[in-house]
């Protein structure tokens, strides 16, 4: 199938090929049709699977009859609620590639930067507006955004959504459109508490599923490093110096993790930075940059702070610290092995991760091939390391007085 066949017109069409996109991937497939047809639909789709397209395409054909009135006359007909800064940047980018022979105007909204540039965005009139849910009510509060005239609503990345807490900004955001809207809710899986608000704000809405949630790419090289938590770093030292090569992206679970290991390559002259929720947005979009252009090779991450952004050539993934969550390893595996390339992902599990091998390994129904050569391995009767108080309790039994209270001391009564 080309994207002729799914009645695109031709200023689309011409712009979709001068991004070097011939046949559409298998979701824009299924749910561009759908779109089209205006219902309501979910899509559980893996990132790097074309997503943002599937929505794109379909709603800049919807407005695109419509695109002409003046500037001060366009109303906001098309809303994309994104959870983080980075993921509502890509889209936002991809909206203005494949709108450039349209007279439609598109532009982003997210907190962390100064709110009166966009404030004078909006005022001059936009067709398609995308937003994090926070930045977005504060707009709103503020009479600058209207959301009176918003015919689709996408919320994409819903369970990274609702994972962050966003749930009631969410449902606050869908009541403040019309109720004759058409809703297209976009989700990497579909866990309960996403069908839950599935059913509250779609109407009848038909299902399309792309592959099963915890498929992980068959060009994805998986390897498992058992190693003492401590000897993490030097094991990240060692296989940077000998094994891995290329673009490179590592995991860690909290913003401090990250930031000590940055500093650690550092001071080992590798060229790396960083991208946590406590960067500012400027600092986290540098990064990014950097790590696009080829300024750095190395980029560390936390998971909300990398989730869904778009790296065409990432040669391998460290799991420095495995996930909690097992569906998350096939998020950050995901990111290598992208559109037919070939990837690595080296996992590193200390004792107290071995439950979370378990999970990973039941979700993606494959075992990761265990690498015992190499200079830090684990003891195998390693017991996770499980941190005491020192403090002690009290020298004196409980229920009885102290030597001190025994003693008969004049009472003032």
């Amino acid at each position: 199938m080309s994207f002729k066949d799914l009645k695109l017109n031709r200023p689309i069409l011409r712009a979709v090929a001068e991004a070097g996109y011939d046949n559409p991937t298998l979701v824009q497939e299924k749910t561009i049709p759908l779109v089209l047809n205006k219902k309501d639909v979910i899509v559980s789709a893996q990132t790097g699977t074309g997503k943002t397209a599937a929505f794109a395409l379909p709603i800049l054909q919807l407005l695109f009859d419509r695109q002409d009135a003046s500037k001060k006359g366009k109303t906001i007909k098309a809303l994309i609620v994104s959870p983080t800064r980075e993921l509502a940047i890509q889209i936002e980018e991809n909206f203005t590639t494949y709108s450039t022979y349209t007279n439609l105007r598109t532009t982003v909204v997210y907190g962390g930067t100064s709110i009166e540039p966009q404030k004078d965005t909006l005022k001059k009139g936009v067709d398609i507006l995308i937003a994090t849910p926070g930045r977005l009510l504060d707009l709103h509060k503020q009479d600058i955004v209207n959301l009176d005239y918003v015919e689709t609503l996408v919320l994409d990345e819903a369970d990274l959504m609702l994972d962050m807490g966003f749930i009631d900004d969410v449902k606050k955001i869908e009541r403040l459109c019309t109720r004759e809207k058409q809703v297209l809710l976009f989700s990497a899986t579909i866990p309960y508490k996403v069908e839950q608000l599935a059913q509250t704000i779609l109407n009848t809405p038909e299902r399309v599923q792309v592959a099963t949630n915890s498929s992980t790419s068959k060009n994805v090289n998986q390897l498992l490093y058992y190693v003492p938590k401590k000897n993490k770093i030097e094991l990240c030292l060692h296989l940077l110096r000998n094994t891995i090569k290329g673009n490179i992206i590592i995991f860690r679970r909290t913003k401090f993790g990250v930031e000590k290991l940055e500093k650690t390559l550092l001071n080992n002259n590798y060229k790396a930075d960083s991208i946590h929720g406590d960067k500012s947005q400027t600092a986290r979009q540098d990064a990014l940059t950097k790590f696009k252009k080829g300024t750095i090779n190395i980029l560390i991450a936390t998971d909300v702070a990398a989730r869904g952004i778009d790296i065409d050539s990432l040669d391998a993934v460290v799991n420095f610290d495995l996930p909690s969550i097992p569906e998350t390893y096939v998020h950050r595996i995901g990111r290598t092995a992208r559109a037919g390339k070939n990837g690595i992902a080296y996992s590193f599990c200390s004792a107290d991760e071995k439950n979370y091998i378990q999970t990973i390994q039941q979700l993606i129904q494959l075992q990761l091939d265990i690498i015992d050569e190499h200079p830090y391995p684990l003891d195998p009767k390693a017991k996770p390391i499980v941190h005491k108080s020192k403090k002690t309790g009290s020298k004196h039994k409980k229920g009885r007085k102290s030597e001190a209270s025994k003693k008969k001391k004049k009472r003032w009564y």
